[in-house]
């Protein structure tokens, strides 16, 4: 039998399952959540919803957009589809079990006007992988690579559709070679570091669908303070 554990964030007004031993949400999950400022009757996709917590928080602070969460592991889109109904955000999210390789191939067409993702940033020949099989698929790219994220979120996108995404900095140059190369212009960086003596491991990305090229890099994103506590941003993105 599988154990959950029931966290909550925003002061309890979102209440999330997710498995003990599993996957499970990340800071950085909510970091990049919380960057995303989507307008009223936006539709927005999270590729690799897991246990639905992007869409979860977008729908606590946006309620006037639809999300669609897509999800590959069948257990994990059964969590992510009781969170959804736990909360009461059934009108606004919907999950789909289904491979994003085979998302918006259906006729379905380039609706999403923003692409979300917090995606495997690990390659299968890259260090030990896990033994347990959801934290594996969540780490390292066995059910997706980069190239099927992106090629995923080029299909969906409308032109001029933002995709937003937190990844490692050492496959920088990799995944702006490949937007680039999608036409998908890689528009804003912004460099997380643990604290402020740390170098930055992550980043979150902005791209635009068929955007021009022309791009800024926004002030580091410090999570910690030197006695370990969070930085002032990041409590208010977590408690807003």
């Amino acid at each position: 039998v599988t154990e959950l554990t029931t966290d909550t964030i925003f002061n309890g007004h979102v209440r999330l399952r997710q498995q003990r031993n599993g996957y499970r949400y990340s800071t950085d999950t909510v970091l990049l959540a919380c960057h995303l400022h989507p307008r009223p009757g936006d539709t927005v996709v999270d590729l690799g919803t897991g246990c639905g917590i992007i869409p979860l928080i977008l729908a606590y602070r946006h309620p006037e957009i639809k999300i669609i969460g897509v999800e590959v592991q069948p257990e994990l889109a059964e969590i992510a589809a009781a969170n959804v109904a736990d909360n009461s955000m059934a009108d606004r999210i919907n999950i789909i079990c289904m491979d994003m390789k085979d998302f918006g191939r259906t006729g379905t067409g380039a609706a999403a006007d923003v692409v979300v993702s917090n995606p495997p940033y690990r390659k299968t020949n890259a260090g030990r992988i896990n033994p347990n099989r959801q934290r594996a698929i969540a780490k390292h790219e066995i059910k997706a690579t980069l190239s099927d994220l992106m090629a995923a979120a080029r299909r969906i996108l409308r032109s001029g559709g933002k995709f937003i995404s937190v990844y490692t900095t050492d496959r920088m140059t990799e995944l702006m070679v490949l937007m680039r190369s999608l036409k998908i212009e890689p528009k804003v960086f912004r460099m997380i570091h643990a604290d402020l003596k740390a170098e930055a491991k992550m980043m979150l990305i902005e791209g635009i669908k068929d955007g021009r090229p022309g791009s800024e890099i926004a002030p580091p994103l410090i999570v910690h303070r030197q006695d370990g506590s969070y930085t002032r941003e990041v409590q208010e993105m977590l408690n807003p």
